[in-house]
């Protein structure tokens, strides 16, 4: 191990050299107030940064350890912790005369990696409390992972500007965030208080016989389409129908009250723009806790809940969908249904019937990013198109059949159709923002012009369905996850995208992944799983062992090397099977290889 002077001096006698002469620099130093690693150095200045850990000992630190003991308060403390550190990097080592222009969620830093404001990066997090690999929190020791883009001028190392930016700005960024004299140790018991208080309800909702519960006082409307901040200015704080008013006694001795959605089959409705679509996202978002102040802090849903939507041009790999399609006029098996150009109908089919594999307990549908026809199918297209031409039962036809069968529930946005009144539990109208309760009033409705009667095996046509039961399995070939033009490792590109070898997988319908670092772990579990998963095990029980894994040996476990593991953030088997399923290459052992021409 070197120290602060063997570190300054090695910065200056590089000042001038080419630029892969910072592969000197790898190593361990002791900084005095910390311990500095480099773990890895870029080869140019073009390249990604260069990988850094920051190390003190749990006694030099001081943190307060009754938030510390459990694996849940390690993960908000780590958040709080990590949350600090960037906001330290940007105001410490922001110059003042150029602001830091706004990034992407899940960007690092400011600019690129030359002229740029700052050299040290750090991730920016969103507004959910996420296992991150940003900070690790043992029982000896904090770690605190960043990046920092070497100076260079051209491709000569800028040793002085290196020896500034590392011996200078890094501590003054670490005594910032991490000395007990400039933390405020009170708003990191807080924020590790509400996510225990926050997972304590997302535990009781199965207990109350919930599926979801929106606080009193929630802001849900984001400042845009494209950003998760909330709304300030005019927004309408939620308030709850009486009747379907709830309360939970918190951990923390406090006790937050709400509406409780139950479960079964919840229809959301309303005029455009009064709210119905943004409870949802709310909802769907609501499978992760949130930070103080976000609004949505209160929205917490199943935490296995699986939002669902059309996604044309998806491929489809071996899954049943005969519940809701068969009979193609191709004569297609949608036993086994599998396409590399998914319609909107079959892709959402697909989509439904891989959530319900992945176990989820709630689906969350809206309609306008649905396909009109696997949603409903009214009495003149009937009378037009004859029941043996139409290859598609329609989800209001099917959704009771899959809450009875299955136990699953559904909450879903309709504003252009009142046929789910005839089958939902309960109906809530939002308005300017407020959501009221009008199941009774529904019911009435859907009595005075009945849609038609649901049957489990047979539609309103009479004609036979596939029932919701157990399916075989779907068993994973695993070598297809590692196709012959893979020659390196999966690569997460943003949150939306993982290449594998030459092919992509296109994950932008996935909603319910909030984190680019989500997707950079997703990439690395799917190379465990072509690499160590054994024969004749479903693609399902797969992915449920590697999230399982994951949990248990902490996400440093998916890094291919020691040290700094990059950044990773905790997804969901949700998300993990949803990848896998939307790998072109994906192969089944037991699986046909007829495709259809969707």
């Amino acid at each position: 191990m070197g120290d602060l002077k063997a570190l300054q001096h090695t910065l200056r006698d590089l000042d001038g050299q080419g630029y892969g002469s910072y592969n000197r620099l790898k190593g361990t130093y002791d900084m005095g107030g910390f311990r500095l690693s480099v773990d890895h150095t870029q080869v140019d200045p073009y390249a990604p940064p260069s990988k850094i850990r920051v190390m003190l000992a749990r006694d030099q630190i001081q943190l307060p350890g009754h938030v510390t003991q459990t694996r849940p308060q390690r993960i908000a403390a780590a958040d709080h912790l990590a949350r600090r550190f960037h906001a330290a990097v940007q105001g410490r080592t922001t110059s003042q005369d150029q602001p830091p222009r706004s990034k992407p969620r899940g960007s690092y830093g400011n600019g690129s990696h030359q002229g740029e404001t700052t050299a040290l990066k750090t991730y920016a997090h969103g507004q959910q409390v996420l296992e991150r690999s940003t900070v690790l929190i043992t029982d000896d020791r904090v770690e605190v992972r960043l990046e920092v883009a070497l100076p260079a001028a051209g491709r000569r190392i800028k040793g002085r500007a290196a020896e500034h930016v590392l011996t200078q700005q890094l501590p003054q960024v670490v005594a910032a965030a991490l000395d007990p004299e400039n933390r405020d140790d009170d708003a990191l018991v807080a924020h590790v208080q509400l996510y225990l208080d926050q997972l304590h309800v997302a535990e009781s909702l199965k207990d109350r016989g919930l599926v979801a519960f929106v606080g009193d006082g929630s802001v849900l409307p984001r400042r845009a389409g494209d950003s998760d901040l909330p709304l300030e200015q005019g927004a309408i704080p939620f308030t709850t129908p009486g009747s379907l008013d709830v309360s939970f006694e918190l951990p923390s001795g406090k006790t937050v009250r709400g509406m409780g959605i139950p479960e079964g089959i919840t229809v959301i409705v309303g005029g455009g723009y009064h709210g119905k679509s943004t409870l949802l996202a709310a909802l769907s978002g609501g499978v992760y806790p949130h930070v103080a102040g976000d609004g949505r802090e209160w929205v917490i849903t199943r935490r296995d809940a699986v939002a669902i939507r059309a996604e044309d041009g998806r491929c489809v790999t071996g899954v049943d969908i005969s519940p809701f399609i068969t009979g193609l006029p191709t004569g297609v098996d949608t036993r086994e249904f599998t396409t590399t150009n998914a319609s909107g109908s079959t892709s959402q089919a697909a989509n439904l019937v891989e959530a319900l594999g992945a176990g989820t307990s709630t689906v969350l549908i809206d309609e306008d990013t649905s396909a009109t026809n696997f949603m409903i199918r009214d009495d003149r297209m009937k009378r037009l198109i004859p029941p043996h031409r139409e290859p598609i039962t329609p989800f209001v036809e099917r959704v009771k059949p899959m809450l009875e069968h299955t136990g699953v529930s559904t909450v879903l946005v309709a504003g252009g159709t009142g046929a789910f009144f005839d089958v939902a539990d309960q109906v809530i109208v939002m308005e300017a923002y407020r959501p009221r309760d009008v199941t009774e009033q529904a019911r009435q409705i859907a009595q005075d012009t009945p849609w038609g009667d649901e049957s489990d095996d047979v539609d309103v046509n009479g004609r036979e369905v596939a029932p919701f039961r157990a399916r075989t399995p779907r068993i994973l070939h695993a070598p297809s996850l590692n196709p012959r033009s893979k020659t390196k490792p999966n690569r997460a590109r943003g949150r939306t995208e993982i290449q594998v070898g030459r092919q992509n997988i296109d994950l932008s319908a996935v909603s319910q992944l909030v984190d680019a670092g989500q997707t950079a772990a997703l990439a690395r579990a799917l190379d465990e799983l072509a690499t160590t998963t054994p024969h004749n095990v479903a693609l399902e029980r797969a992915a449920f062992e590697r999230i399982c894994s994951m949990e248990r040996d902490g996400l440093d476990a998916l890094s291919a090397h020691g040290g700094h593991p990059g950044y990773l953030a905790a997804p969901r088997q949700q998300e993990l099977q949803a990848a896998v399923n939307r790998f072109r290459g994906l192969r089944l052992a037991n699986g046909s290889a007829q495709r259809a021409n969707d």
